[in-house]
């Protein structure tokens, strides 16, 4: 292989690589045996990804996936060009990773809290969540988590962003096997959800990152369907939102109940009692919401069997806010570039502040 001036080989590309993420490593030296398995599982998903334009090229490449990447890239200009999101190599290359989920993430709680436990990085701050490559480490990660009495969920994820902050077309986040095949108007979703976490970004604050990505995933979601979709695609996915909205709705107001059980007074053992209580309600009721509302689906049914207060604050972490933000989109005149202005404005806030102004847009 040829190369121009100041062209980067594959070797010497790895170093860079190496050099920019272990240096991300090396700033939080006493987390650097986990951070070293993000460093190795991230180059791994960036070593097995091919340009697009590679795969369209290549004549193996299987129809359906062929046809896949071609819709991706309609999505991704639309990102650009409809819904102002940043115009770069995201999503322009793609990983065949052989698994269901590219990362595990362990989320916990308290047993009588809805508190996420939090872990602190170089770049991004405090998350309430912990992401692993391999599920056994995210099991194995876990383990001492329940051992201390805290509540734990391990699930896999099908994506993430790396915020736009590693430099260069070869460590953009690529388009994955994880996500390629989730429903149109899904997958559309999905990649205005993480390109929006380029646009603005509040270290430690899980609940402002992903209410925003959240809202700016149904308002351009919406956009896309508008343009995109026919009325039967529209009324399919009206009608999956209808359900989702619901479920979120009522997941939402279990968690309130339990954080009034929690924040009320009484004994440690009345506070359980209670809420075991709210939980077997929560069981009862969604038997009948899924009979009555859902004509019987069950796409929900192993949340529910594995439901604890991990389970209700990161739930609350992805959605609590995304309502206000959309409010703050009509606010803005249904401009994009305005919104995101002002969300990076509130991005660069004292957390209280920050806070303060988002809730008061409920009012």
């Amino acid at each position: 292989m040829s190369h121009g001036r100041g062209a980067v080989g594959p070797r010497r590309r790895w170093r860079a690589a190496l050099a920019v993420l272990a240096g991300l490593a090396l700033a939080g030296c006493a987390q650097v045996g986990y951070l070293a398995q993000s460093v190795g599982g991230h180059l791994q998903v960036l070593q097995a990804a091919r340009p697009v334009s590679d795969w369209l090229a290549d004549p193996a490449t299987p129809e359906p996936l062929r046809q896949r990447l071609q819709l991706s890239q309609q999505m991704r200009d639309f990102a650009s060009a409809e819904l102002r999101l940043p115009d770069n190599a995201s999503y322009r290359r793609y990983a065949e990773l052989g698994r269901a989920s590219v990362v595990w993430n362990v989320v916990a709680a308290p047993e009588l809290g809805l508190q996420l436990q939090t872990w602190c990085y170089p770049v991004v701050g405090c998350v309430g969540y912990r992401g692993y490559y391999a599920q056994a480490d995210a099991e194995q990660a876990a383990a001492p988590l329940r051992a201390q009495g805290l509540e734990v969920q391990v699930y896999g994820v099908p994506a993430y962003s790396t915020l736009g902050k590693l430099p260069g077309r070869w460590f953009a986040d690529p388009l994955l096997n994880t996500f390629l095949n989730v429903p149109e108007a899904d997958l559309a979703r999905l990649i205005f959800h993480e390109l929006a976490h380029q646009v603005a970004y509040a270290a430690g604050d899980t609940v402002f990152n992903e209410s925003f990505a959240t809202a700016v995933e149904r308002l351009g979601g919406e956009r896309w369907l508008d343009a995109h979709g026919g009325a039967a695609a529209r009324a399919a996915v009206a009608a999956q939102d209808r359900r989702r909205e619901e479920f979120r709705a009522f997941v939402l107001g279990v968690r309130d109940r339990l954080q009034a059980v929690y924040a009320g007074p009484g004994r440690d053992d009345e506070k359980r009692a209670a809420k075991a209580q709210v939980l077997a309600t929560m069981r009862t009721d969604y038997e009948q919401l899924k009979r009555e509302r859902w004509g019987g689906f069950s796409g929900y049914d192993a949340w529910f069997a594995r439901a604890n207060n991990a389970s209700f604050a990161i739930l609350g972490a992805y959605h609590g806010l995304a309502p206000n933000f959309e409010r703050l989109f009509a606010r803005e005149g249904g401009d994009f570039e305005r919104f995101y202005a002002e969300v990076r404005r509130l991005a660069a806030l004292p957390a209280a502040t920050r806070r303060s102004e988002i809730e008061a847009l409920a009012r």
